[in-house]
């Protein structure tokens, strides 16, 4: 059995990957590192250095698949470390660079080691932190968003537990959405149909586009409408390049779900949402303009729209925000799971550890006494 550690997903066939990732989650297929890579979103001048574990037997069968990534900084991993950092920084002591088991840019929940049947994923984890540790002189491995399956094999592992907060509608067998909107207490439910209408009085039309009706202009469009969302929010550009966007439209199109608004014709917002088997990823939003309550509509309940029409259990709205807590998502824990190398400042990071998964539980438990859904007796 052997380890390798590969700088790029062409180093291995698209075939391979896939057949052992699985269709379930779009964000483990390898064509969505394909399109990070070569749209030129990651890499070593983006402080992303690919550093994919692929595992083989004594066959040289592909067994088992862990993306990694060296980063030079803590940007677009959601939960965020900047305390660490800042402590490795007034003791001394050198934070950069890490090891980290994600996603890029996508703080979803979903598998982040992918093993064939009947390989033990315990096993394959330890093989492969043991390759990570003797390739890599780092402060700090992570494993960030985890299934709760793998969850559980971490922490037997001794890896330190850290918990972040996000918001998850789930589908109860609705109809409609009316039917949604039924199970909500009077208040919400008509303020939600007030900002559909509102949308609806601006002359707004929403659009349902799937991956194989978008062309290059929509992607050229979704890239301008992308960049200057971030723009507003954070100062710069954001982090993914139009060609990756455009790439993902090539490489992922049975994936792909876009909410587009047309405003008399002229395409003026879009949200982009990938679908997986049972879940509606929501990821990135733009528009042309600001236009009241749009984005509410496209982000949020078009989703819960189409999750009811599909049957797909959950809609995960993307990462933040407890202004979805007022429109049917309710608060969930995710998991994130650190390993440090001995450090003066490993007592302290456990305890930070503990008593941030204890304030989190707290906030959890007062977050779903603000659910807007009906209490039994209502």
């Amino acid at each position: 059995m052997r380890v390798t550690l590969l700088s790029s997903v062409t180093a291995i066939a698209q075939s391979d990957w896939d057949n052992l990732v699985g269709r379930c989650y779009p964000f483990m297929r390898y064509g969505f590192f394909l399109a990070l890579e070569q749209g030129g979103s990651i890499g070593q001048q983006r402080g992303w250095l690919p550093q994919y574990a692929v595992v083989y037997d004594d066959s040289n069968r592909l067994i088992a698949i862990m993306p990694w990534f060296k980063k030079t900084h803590s940007y677009g991993e959601y939960l965020f470390d900047w305390a660490f950092a800042e402590a490795f920084e007034r003791y001394g002591l050198r934070y950069y660079p890490k090891l980290i088991n994600a996603i890029p840019f996508t703080p979803c929940q979903g598998p982040r080691l992918a093993v064939a049947k009947g390989i033990n994923t315990g096993e394959m984890l330890m093989r492969i932190e043991a390759a990570l540790a003797k390739a890599h002189d780092v402060s700090n491995i992570q494993c960030l968003y985890v299934e709760s399956d793998f969850s559980a094999v971490l922490e037997a592992q001794g890896w330190w537990q850290r918990f972040d907060i996000q918001f998850l509608w789930q589908n109860r067998s609705y109809r409609c959405f009316d039917d949604f909107l039924a199970t909500l207490v009077s208040r919400k439910r008509k303020s939600i149909r007030k900002e559909r209408r509102q949308v609806t009085e601006q002359n707004i039309e929403l659009r349902t586009l799937h991956g194989e009706e978008l062309d290059a202009e929509f992607w050229q469009q979704l890239s301008v409408f992308y960049q200057r969302t971030y723009l507003k929010r954070s100062g710069h550009g954001g982090y993914l390049t139009p060609a990756t966007l455009r790439l993902w439209g090539e490489q992922l199109t049975p994936y792909i779900v876009v909410f587009a608004a047309y405003q008399d014709g002229i395409l003026v917002a879009a949200s982009l949402c990938f679908k997986g088997s049972d879940t509606l990823y929501g990821r990135y939003w733009g528009c042309r303009q600001e236009l009241e309550f749009l984005h509410f509509e496209a982000c949020y309940y078009q989703g819960i729209d189409y999750c009811i029409k599909q049957g797909l259990r959950y809609f995960d709205a993307g990462a933040q925000g407890e202004h979805k807590l007022h429109r049917g998502f309710e608060p969930v824990l995710r998991e994130g799971f650190y390993r440090f190398a001995e450090s003066p400042l490993n007592d302290a990071i456990a305890d930070y550890c503990l008593q941030e998964r204890r304030a989190l539980r707290e906030h959890l438990h007062t977050l779903h006494g603000y659910t807007p859904y009906k209490q039994p007796d209502q």
